[in-house]
């Protein structure tokens, strides 16, 4: 047994160790103050004299110290509370959350507006719209966000003090641009099989040049290799490249003709037959053409087979564009109309009065907002086709026999052996061209190259290759157009096109309404539906009792089990009866409420109304 003074010795030696101080942590190098930023940091940002007050008060009561909160949860409620995230150093971010976007760059990427929920849409289908908003809402965030990444700038011609931009010459402007661009400049004399038709590939890398005599050639244009020349012995009337630059479609003198990059003959489709004017939809693998007879056809290209065939009944047609919005055909006729055609529909979707004379060439901007005409009264004119109503209308003394649009919105247009280059035609009154160029022929075919400030002019004495500053998109998407995309990276963008080949079907004027429902369509067919079959299919089928043994179906029996069914039926029918009733009682106190303000009329006996 123990002593007093060994009893003593023994409480003052518990006392002295409860009393040491708990080691802290190792002070680290990027602390600068050594044990006092150590003590901030391991307390919690807590002051010293609140930890010996708990250290008092637990020696007093006898109590032992609280469970410490782990670290992981101290560091994130210190995160929260400092405002932003903290790196090693201990100092939190001063800009915290994402990068703030400008309104008008994100206007510039907006896809669709958002949809209206109703309240009694089923749960399944307000999650996948939500779902789809979040999706396009941040592919148009990051798209915004990309934006100032992007590497080229589009720029324009700007002359000297009282220049006119119009009168600076082609090898004045060779001349000043660096040597790659110069090259862009040429001409290829070509006078034996012209006047000339012209196609770029989507990629803008390769020319596609058909002669009216029958000379057809293909061309690595920037490199000048040549890849393939035929002479097919018969007149061309058009040339255009299909989905890839290895197949492309001659509008031959009898029949429609495809080829291959070297030059062999792949298919002669003889159904389409006097064709004139050739347009192909990329995304819908459709090769759409215009014929001598009347009648526009529409080739898949993608399995070989004709998806429509439609008489128009406006006589000849050698006007043709497409929307690339949309990929609504527009063709230009002799009595000075425009006519926007679909594969779905055998009549015009929209019948436009555009000249007093016959339409001589018609196109619509990348946007698919603005349509540009010139016809055979001598005057250009713009056009909304939103609303289908002029908005500026030019008079040029010749008027223009090519119209082509680029990608930045400048206007080509082709008058005789002259043309000329505008500059923003729909937003501001144009005085003046742009730039003008006189080819050694009559233009016979007008393209603007894709992601290249050159304009490619096709005439009767071979093919001329302009330079026109400001003129293409500056910057490519190497996942749908790459210019310098290898054999394997084309091959795998054409399995991927393939796989993604929108269906006809889905051409229409508005492609907004794609993901909306047209009741009265489905409300239409369905009555249709039961007047065909003389019942409702899709009434509730009437209740048949099951048959059960050991005489659970005697008549009795079954038809108790009739009534308790009959009754939850008459329950709904109940219910949507006495909402309707209180329905119509609002709409006539709502009624009766604003007939009484818009009277004002008072009665000496109002003054009893309670």
């Amino acid at each position: 047994m123990a002593t007093t003074g060994e009893a003593t010795a023994i409480v003052s030696h518990v006392e002295n160790q409860k009393k040491k101080k708990k080691k802290g942590p190792p002070v680290r190098y990027w602390q600068e103050n050594g044990k006092d930023e150590n003590q901030a940091g391991g307390d919690g940002g807590k002051a010293p004299q609140q930890k010996e007050n708990r250290k008092d008060e637990s020696q007093a009561g006898g109590e032992a110290p609280q469970q410490k909160e782990p670290k992981t949860k101290k560091r994130k409620q210190e995160e929260a509370q400092g405002g932003g995230k903290k790196f090693i150093s201990g100092k939190s971010d001063p800009f915290p959350g994402p990068a703030p976007i400008p309104q008008e760059r994100l206007e510039k990427f907006k896809r669709k507006e958002n949809i209206k929920k109703r309240r009694k849409q089923h749960y399944k289908l307000k999650d996948m719209i939500s779902r789809s908003e979040e999706t396009s809402q941040m592919a148009q965030k990051q798209a915004a966000r990309f934006d100032i990444l992007l590497p080229e700038d589009a720029g324009f011609l700007e002359g000297e003090e009282d220049e006119d931009t119009c009168t600076i010459s082609q090898e004045d402007i060779a001349d000043a641009v660096d040597i790659t661009s110069g090259t862009k400049y040429f001409n290829l004399k070509l006078s034996q099989f012209g006047p000339y038709r012209l196609d770029y590939s989507k990629t803008g890398r390769h020319l596609l040049l058909g002669g009216r005599r029958g000379h057809v050639a293909c061309v690595d244009w920037q490199s000048k290799q040549l890849m393939c020349e035929i002479n097919v012995m018969e007149s061309v009337n058009d040339v255009k490249w299909l989905h890839s630059e290895t197949m492309y479609a001659v509008a031959q003198k009898k029949w429609l003709y495809i080829y291959d990059s070297n030059g062999i003959e792949l298919h002669c489709i003889r159904k389409f037959n006097d064709v004139l004017r050739m347009q192909f939809l990329p995304y819908h693998f459709l090769l759409a053409t215009a014929s001598a007879t009347s009648f526009l056809q529409y080739l898949d290209v993608s399995v070989g087979k004709e998806v429509a065939a439609i008489c128009t009944k406006t006589g000849r047609l050698d006007v043709m564009c497409q929307n690339p919005r949309n990929a609504i055909i527009h063709l230009g006729h002799s009595n000075g109309t425009v006519t926007l055609w679909s594969p779905n529909q055998r009549e015009a979707l929209v019948k436009m009065l555009c000249h007093h004379g016959g339409v001589r060439s018609v196109t619509v901007d990348k946007s698919g907002t603005y349509m540009l005409t010139s016809g055979m009264d001598k005057k250009l004119k713009v056009y909304d086709i939103r609303t289908f109503k002029p908005l500026k209308s030019y008079f040029l003394p010749a008027g223009a026999s090519c119209l082509s649009l680029s990608q930045r919105g400048l206007l080509s247009a082709a008058t005789g052996d002259i043309v000329q280059v505008y500059r923003d035609v729909w937003s501001t009154p144009v005085t003046k061209p742009y730039m003008a160029h006189r080819v050694r022929g009559t233009a016979w075919g007008l393209q603007f190259c894709p992601f290249e400030d050159v304009l490619g002019v096709g005439h009767g004495d071979g093919f001329t290759s302009m330079l026109v500053p400001g003129a293409g998109e500056p910057n490519f998407d190497g996942l749908d157009a790459n210019p310098y995309r290898s054999v394997k990276q084309r091959q795998e963008w054409e399995v991927k096109a393939l796989l993604e080949k929108i269906q006809p079907e889905l051409i229409t004027l508005n492609p907004n309404e794609l993901g909306q429902v047209d009741h009265a369509t489905f409300t239409q067919r369905h009555q249709d539906r039961v007047t065909a079959l003389g019942f409702d299919p899709l009434a509730k089928e009437k209740f048949v009792p099951r048959y059960k043994k050991k005489g659970r179906s005697s008549t009795g029996s079954v038809e108790k089990r009739k009534k308790k069914v009959a009754h939850e039926d008459l329950r709904d029918v109940i219910r949507e009866t006495v909402e309707d009733k209180m329905k119509v009682e609002k709409e006539r106190k709502e009624k009766d409420l604003k007939t009484g303000e818009s009277s004002g009329s008072k009665s000496a006996l109002d003054r009893f109304k309670k």
